[in-house]
């Protein structure tokens, strides 16, 4: 780590509450696609898109020309008080993206958009209780904290949560509830068990859920599993809110990661890539579902104009990257497939949301991935981690294929040297 470096960690460390975990000391100064360089000019594979986000990648010309042309006319005014053009416009073509007739309520995170889901689904069915699922992550306020379980230490400290939630296993094959048939047992277990032991389905506003757990170790549900739970929670008036933040807009190579598994929820919770950068998030929701009533919800930045410009963007641009996400991220997998390690127990994901798991002894492999996330950082990649012990890989959505499968390559160099 160089003096520079050294000093910015520092000052950081006396000043930054250390509520957060960083991975290596990379200190950003600048990035031009999927390219960044540190503060010493050292330059780097974005494999991480700062967590999703930059999907048309670091400093995108339209964004910059969009939001300097929104500058020019106002920075701010408080759409939950009044009225702006632009808007309307990302709302309408958001819902024009979804399935069913929609209304969009905006938000500042993926968190806030979670939290709004939860007031929405609560208010519109006038029941109390959200089931969610362990290992999941959908934000770090008391809201949704509830129903977020990749770590303990998330929610250490920090009860009592959300009452009237509960949290089950979800169709992960590593579970020993999944040994055979991930559906067909998680089902039985929600109607057994849940409906007829811990509450009755008719006091339930809500199920909550990532189409693929992203923080808890990108884990991809069995196919027809959301296709199968929908048809269920439909019999009790339940709704289905699908927290797409990580993967939605373009990641999984569909607009939606929905849309890979035949299922169309009632509320949709976005974020991250949908402002490009800049904060912004959103609900959408069916119509008739989107019914609170004035004054029961609102916020002063949601919606913010220069946020949106970005969005409208982001909303033209991606449509048109969704075949060469899908083709990126096939070879990555291919790649990470042939990595020649006793510890590589697993490669899983859809389009550019991948993820290698190690493990060591069949056991997660913490200091392996620290190892491989460290000297890769060191060798010009930016790849971390999730789950306990699994590389995680989410390129901004425009990288070249070349650039991919070096850094892929680094990777699996820094695996097979375990």
């Amino acid at each position: 780590m160089s003096k520079k470096v050294d000093e910015l960690v520092k000052e950081d460390q006396e000043y930054l509450m250390q509520s957060f975990r960083r991975w290596y000391p990379f200190a950003i100064d600048r990035g031009s696609g999927a390219i960044v360089y540190d503060i010493e000019g050292k330059e780097y594979i974005d494999f991480n898109a700062g967590i999703g986000v930059v999907a048309l990648g670091h400093k995108n010309e339209k964004i910059i020309s969009a939001v300097k042309e929104q500058m020019e006319k106002f920075f701010h005014y408080s759409l939950t008080d009044f009225y702006y053009e632009i808007a309307v416009e990302v709302a309408k073509r958001l819902s024009s993206l979804m399935p069913f007739s929609a209304k969009v309520f905006y938000t500042n995170s993926g968190t806030e958009s979670v939290e709004a889901a939860i007031k929405i689904a609560r208010g519109h069915t006038r029941r109390q209780w959200i089931i969610g699922f362990i290992n999941s992550f959908h934000g770090r306020t008391l809201g949704s904290l509830a129903f977020t379980s990749s770590k303990a230490i998330q929610r250490k400290s920090f009860s009592p949560l959300l009452p009237s939630t509960y949290l089950i296993p979800y169709p992960d094959k590593r579970d020993p509830l999944c040994k055979e048939d991930c559906t067909e047992a998680l089902l039985g277990f929600i109607e057994d068990w849940i409906f007829k032991k811990v509450v009755d389905p008719n006091e339930i506003a809500a199920f909550i859920a990532e189409p693929i757990q992203g923080e808890g170790g990108v884990i991809v549900p069995p196919k027809d599993f959301f296709y199968k739970l929908n048809n269920l929670l439909k019999k009790f008036g339940i709704l289905l809110i699908l927290d797409e933040v990580q993967t939605g807009i373009g990641r999984t190579g569909k607009m939606f990661a929905f849309e890979h598994f035949n299922v169309t929820p009632d509320l949709v919770c976005l974020a991250k890539a949908l402002g490009g950068g800049l904060p912004l998030g959103a609900v959408i929701g069916r119509k008739e579902i989107m019914d609170l009533p004035p004054g029961s919800h609102a916020n002063t930045f949601g919606g913010n104009p220069l946020a949106l410009a970005a969005a409208k963007v982001i909303l033209e641009e991606v449509p048109k990257l969704l075949d060469h996400v899908s083709s990126i991220g096939k070879k990555i997998i291919e790649e990470l497939k042939d990595t020649r390690s006793p510890y590589l127990y697993d490669v899983r994901g859809l389009g550019l949301l991948i993820g290698a798991e190690l493990r060591k002894d069949n056991k997660p492999f913490v200091e392996g991935l620290e190892k491989v996330l460290y000297n890769s950082f060191r060798r010009g990649v930016l790849a971390i981690g999730a789950g306990e012990s699994v590389v995680r890989i989410e390129p901004p959505l425009i990288i070249e294929e070349d650039l991919a499968l070096k850094g892929t390559r680094i990777l699996i160099e820094e695996i097979e040297k375990l």
